[in-house]
């Protein structure tokens, strides 16, 4: 598959899904594009809506960008109803078929009902054996379909209660919007890592994996899912049961670092306030001298802002981000493909010749586009280059919706500060610290109290048991399985 071929292309870390959801809206299949155009940030490789107009339910699904395939000509009128959920995809696990694009739907002896789901299950393969075992036939390779067959084989009477046997019988970080019906039911994981957010449009509720995507159709941002809840829309009202013991939050830290939409709301503040923040804080620990900072656009661009401000260094932009490449036109030729970095990005000349520069950016995973983009600046004329990144070093893979690097690709897992330093090329290197990240959160120090966030990337402390797991760095993919036809 493509994405398997030229999984070294990418440096940076890969979004996990978005998911979307209304209810009891006239052309509620229309908002939900919307909702999920939003959010395309979060994934590209397909995307699907399903819909109810009270007595069937439709469903259209595609490859590629939403607003690619989905327009009211030749789709939309597809997908009667008021209500509808949709799905952006990423795959973590499962191929990139048809199949295993979401929303899933599946008739059960409680009635119909459709799953978009954002996250990853560190126990679906376990699951999906015995599933197997007592008879069950599986349709894709994904493991939101392992949630489906759970609610689907559940003795319980009624949907609500079914959903909820099944959740307990999964492990991982997950958020769910499901269409039963006219229920709309939104679910987040136990320890609330995947972000899901409610809002109202007049008297319609929305579900959602960021407030971009409340913005996008004019809806009022009311709250976050809390972590372990079950939230269920019907009839205009919302109602919420907790069936988990209560535990403390521990959000994806790189929500506030890398995957949310700037603009989205996280813990009372916009991500883009965060990152100026973290920005600030690395000033705060760094002591180079300097002419200008430079953003990695647009992943550094507040970063560096909040960096140049604590340090009242100029701030200018010494890259050029080309916004109109896609994947499809990178992926398939490899003379094309090793233009590399300058296919995206492409030094401003005239702003960093014989400057010394502080370039920012976010966060580094395998190095090889720092390494691109620092011989870029050096070919531009820039007399010094220091790397600056606004996130502690990732140390460890993640299990628990986010594509990463197994720990052998891992740049800061095999090499030290000063090593990675000479394998970019820069004249210095420095890391926002594990403190200094909570700090800049407003959190007390990290090693001084209970981790408030979901931090394994750094700490290697993993908060949820990884059942699938193969060695040290792997976890079992239901990837793994054949997955049959392409189509």
């Amino acid at each position: 598959m493509l994405k398997k071929k030229f999984k070294n292309y990418n440096s940076k870390l890969r979004e996990e899904c978005g998911v979307f959801g209304i209810s009891n809206f006239d052309d509620a299949s229309a908002l939900t594009a919307l909702g999920l155009h939003a959010l395309q940030h979060r994934g590209q490789e397909g995307c699907g809506i399903v819909s109810y107009d009270g007595n069937k339910y439709y469903s259209e699904k595609r490859h590629g960008l939403v607003g690619d395939n989905f327009n009211k000509e030749k789709v939309l009128k597809k997908l009667p109803g008021n209500f509808a959920i949709g799905h952006n995809r990423y795959s973590t696990t499962g191929g990139t078929t048809l199949r295993n694009i979401q929303p899933f739907f599946a008739d059960t002896n409680a009635g119909g009902i459709g799953v978009a789901h954002n996250g990853n299950l560190t126990n679906a393969l376990t699951i999906r054996k015995k599933l197997v075992e007592d008879g069950a036939i599986f349709y894709s390779t994904s493991d939101t379909e392992v949630i489906i067959q759970l609610i689907a084989k559940s003795k319980r009477l009624t949907t609500v209660e079914k959903i909820t046997d099944a959740i307990f019988q999964i492990q991982g970080g997950y958020a769910l919007v499901m269409l039963a019906q006219k229920k709309l039911i939104g679910v987040r994981d136990p320890l609330g890592i995947r972000p899901l957010v409610i809002g109202k449009k007049n008297k319609s509720y929305v579900l959602a994996s960021e407030t971009c995507a409340l913005d996008i159709i004019g809806a009022k941002f009311l709250r976050e899912v809390e972590n372990g809840e079950i939230v269920i829309i019907e009839n205009g009202q919302l109602r919420s049961i907790k069936p988990f013991p209560k535990k403390k939050s521990r959000p994806c830290v790189f929500e506030y670092i890398y995957f949310s939409r700037p603009d989205s709301i996280l813990n009372g503040k916009t991500t883009y306030e965060f990152r100026k923040m973290f920005g600030e804080q690395l000033a705060l620990e760094d002591d180079i001298k300097a002419d200008l900072v430079v953003p990695v656009p647009d992943s550094g661009n507040a970063a560096a802002i909040g960096y140049s401000q604590k340090i009242k260094i100029n701030f200018d932009l010494g890259l050029i981000r080309n916004h109109y490449v896609g994947r499809t036109f990178i992926e398939p030729a490899q003379k094309i493909r090793s233009l590399g970095v300058k296919l995206k990005l492409n030094a401003n000349k005239s702003s960093i010749k014989d400057k010394k520069i502080i370039l920012v950016d976010d966060s580094l995973v395998r190095g090889t586009t720092s390494h691109k983009i620092v011989s870029m600046l050096y070919d531009a004329g820039a007399k010094e280059i220091h790397v600056r990144i606004a996130s502690p070093e990732i140390k460890y893979p993640d299990f628990y919706g986010v594509d990463m690097p197994t720990k052998s690709e891992l740049l800061a897992a095999n090499k030290s500060v000063n090593e990675i330093c000479k394998y970019i090329g820069a004249n210095s290197l420095k890391f926002l610290s594990i403190d200094g990240l909570y700090k800049a959160m407003g959190y007390e120090k990290r090693n001084n109290t209970y981790p408030q966030l979901t931090d394994h990337y750094f700490t290697g402390e993993y908060p949820i048991e990884i059942v699938d797991k193969l060695g040290e760095d792997k976890v079992a993919q239901l990837s793994l399985l054949s997955t049959g036809s392409n189509n």
